[in-house]
């Protein structure tokens, strides 16, 4: 495993009555009601949390291997992720697909920087080995 030896932010919540209730940063900027998947409560759920900040910093890791080829990356680039909580046996399991829109990158170029942002992406990393992950071009 390896260490950090500088921490560049660290991410603090208080979350309170687990899948159906609130979670709040400490700086107030993510304040939010929760609920479990599919039922009729008002709030989002832990699964597209993941999914939302998993799409989110895997874009940002597209960006740096464009950045390092000097390749432009298109406008309306995007990462749809979807997270699915399922079971098996007794026992509770995640499972993820990451569809990725390069429009105007040719397919292997495309291929390229998805690959290297699967190997440098801090999610894709925490999630390498855990559980099963699909990457789509679209």
């Amino acid at each position: 495993m390896t260490t950090i030896d500088k921490v560049l932010y660290t991410g603090k919540t208080h979350t309170s009555g687990g899948r159906d209730g609130a979670s709040r940063s400490d700086d107030g900027r993510l304040d939010i009601k929760l609920s479990s998947p599919g039922s009729a409560g008002g709030g989002t759920n832990p699964e597209q949390l993941f999914a939302a900040g998993w799409s989110a910093c895997f874009i940002g890791a597209i960006g740096l291997a464009a950045a390092k080829r000097k390749i432009a990356l298109p406008k309306d680039h995007a990462v749809d992720a979807e997270v699915d909580l399922g079971k098996t046996g007794d026992a509770y399991l995640l499972q993820a697909r990451l569809n990725v829109s390069l429009p105007g990158i040719d397919a292997a170029t495309a291929q390229s920087l998805v690959d290297e942002a699967h190997q440098t992406c801090p999610y894709s990393k925490a999630t390498r080995g855990n559980i099963n992950v699909t990457i789509m071009l679209a």
